[in-house]
């Protein structure tokens, strides 16, 4: 598998992995990995697992089957899941129907749908587009004056997890979670409003009239009417580019909108619940176990994965047997280069030899580092990763390290 991404800041590493590379010699990495084990000083609360991507022998396991707080690599099982179950070429489409003179905006949970536009890639969908097209098609039947309700619906449950902490919405980590929100959910401060869909629906009041739609009166929270006629809709990017954002960003709302979908197409209630029930029938199906979630964007301390379980997944995404899955193992940030490894494995640090070789989901919550994902190693072996720390010492920058040392590991 050839690297994503240009290595200009890593030493003495391939341009791909050679089919024919070396075999990693299980006590030479043990050996690799023992010295910036001890120099991070997680101790007992670091749990790991490497595996050789082609065969899938296991190279090296610090109680890799034990069950831990994975953090937002919780983010992978979501992904693989969401591609498994939806498929890649999947949308979220946003509607409006009309009953009568009364328009009902209907979420089709679609997180990224914008007030203004497309804007870069991926292009999403647009309240802006979808006022135009309901404008156009009101044009025809000499309605100019319409009332407006909106419809959040598609989810059922509480938006908000039992264990998520309050801190979480009011910081800015996460929107309470609708089917019906616009730019994620967050105000023009960039912080979660109260009400989502209600902030969407006077968003597209607003569009309307400056599509020369009359809205009379406020918006109102109402389920469309069974018979109502479709007026028009947009559509998100595929689900395959939604799962590439996620993963890129760590977004936390499109990874629990993701989950509901999946627990939709599994026949669960599109809910917390009903999305742990999902993902877990989605892991079995892949003969992946050692997974339970209790939500998409490992947000929750209930979530429970093991590092071995990770890496079951990552191998599942690269597996020529599951086609539909290949969008994880590139989307995956680069190590100073892309997402949210950009930052870290810089020049003259001592995690620079995993620049643009290591390509990982990080995690990160109190007390709680992971990291999980695919090296090149010195002789070009692809190998599959997942370091865990539950700890109070927990951070990044101290799993890079282990991340590292196995990018410049020529152990065969």
């Amino acid at each position: 598998m050839a690297d994503a991404y240009p290595a200009t800041l890593a030493k003495d590493t391939p341009d791909a992995a050679s089919s024919d590379a070396a075999p990693v010699d299980p006590n030479q990495l043990a050996d690799k990995l023992d010295d910036p084990m001890s120099d991070i000083e997680l101790g007992e609360g670091l749990t790991g697992y490497v595996a050789d991507a082609a065969s899938g022998e296991s190279l090296f396991d610090k109680n890799g089957g034990e069950g831990v707080t994975p953090a937002s690599t919780t983010k992978l099982v979501t992904a693989v899941a969401a591609l498994r179950s939806l498929g890649p070429d999947e949308h979220l489409h946003t509607r409006v129907v009309r009953s009568g003179d009364t328009l009902t905006l209907v979420g089709g949970g679609d997180p990224t749908l914008s007030s203004t536009g497309p804007g870069g890639y991926p292009s999403l969908a647009s309240m802006t587009e979808l006022a135009q097209r309901t404008a156009d098609s009101l044009d025809g039947s000499g309605t100019d004056t319409v009332t407006l309700a909106y419809d959040d619906s598609l989810y059922s449950g509480p938006p908000l997890a039992p264990s998520w902490k309050p801190n979480y919405v009011t910081g800015g980590s996460v929107a309470p979670v609708h089917a019906l929100m616009v730019n994620e959910g967050y105000g023009d401060d960039g912080y979660p409003v109260d009400d989502p869909p209600r902030q969407a629906a006077e968003e597209f009041a607003r569009q309307l009239e400056d599509a020369g739609v009359d809205v009379s009166g406020d918006p109102s929270s109402e389920k469309a009417p069974e018979d109502a006629e479709r007026v028009a809709r947009v559509a998100s990017p595929e689900i395959s580019a939604l799962v590439e954002k996620m993963l890129l960003e760590s977004n936390n709302n499109i990874a629990e909108a993701l989950v509901r979908h999946v627990a939709r197409s599994e026949g669960e209630s599109p809910s917390f619940g009903g999305g742990s029930t999902a993902i877990s029938g989605v892991m079995s199906d892949l003969d992946v176990s050692g997974v339970d979630v209790a939500d998409g964007s490992g947000l929750s301390v209930d979530n429970n994965i093991s590092p071995e379980a990770l890496v079951d997944v990552l191998a599942a995404a690269l597996d020529s047997q599951n086609p539909e899955l290949q969008t994880v193992p590139s989307s995956l940030p680069t190590a100073h280069f892309t997402g949210t490894l950009d930052g870290r494995y810089a020049p003259d640090s001592p995690t620079e030899e995993g620049a643009g070789v290591v390509r990982a989901k990080t995690g990160t919550l109190s007390e709680v580092s992971a990291l999980a994902g695919t090296i090149n190693d010195a002789d070009g072996r692809l190998l599959l990763f997942a370091f865990i720390a539950n700890d109070p010492l927990a951070s990044g920058s101290r799993l890079d390290r282990l991340a590292s040392a196995v990018a410049t590991c020529g152990c065969s």
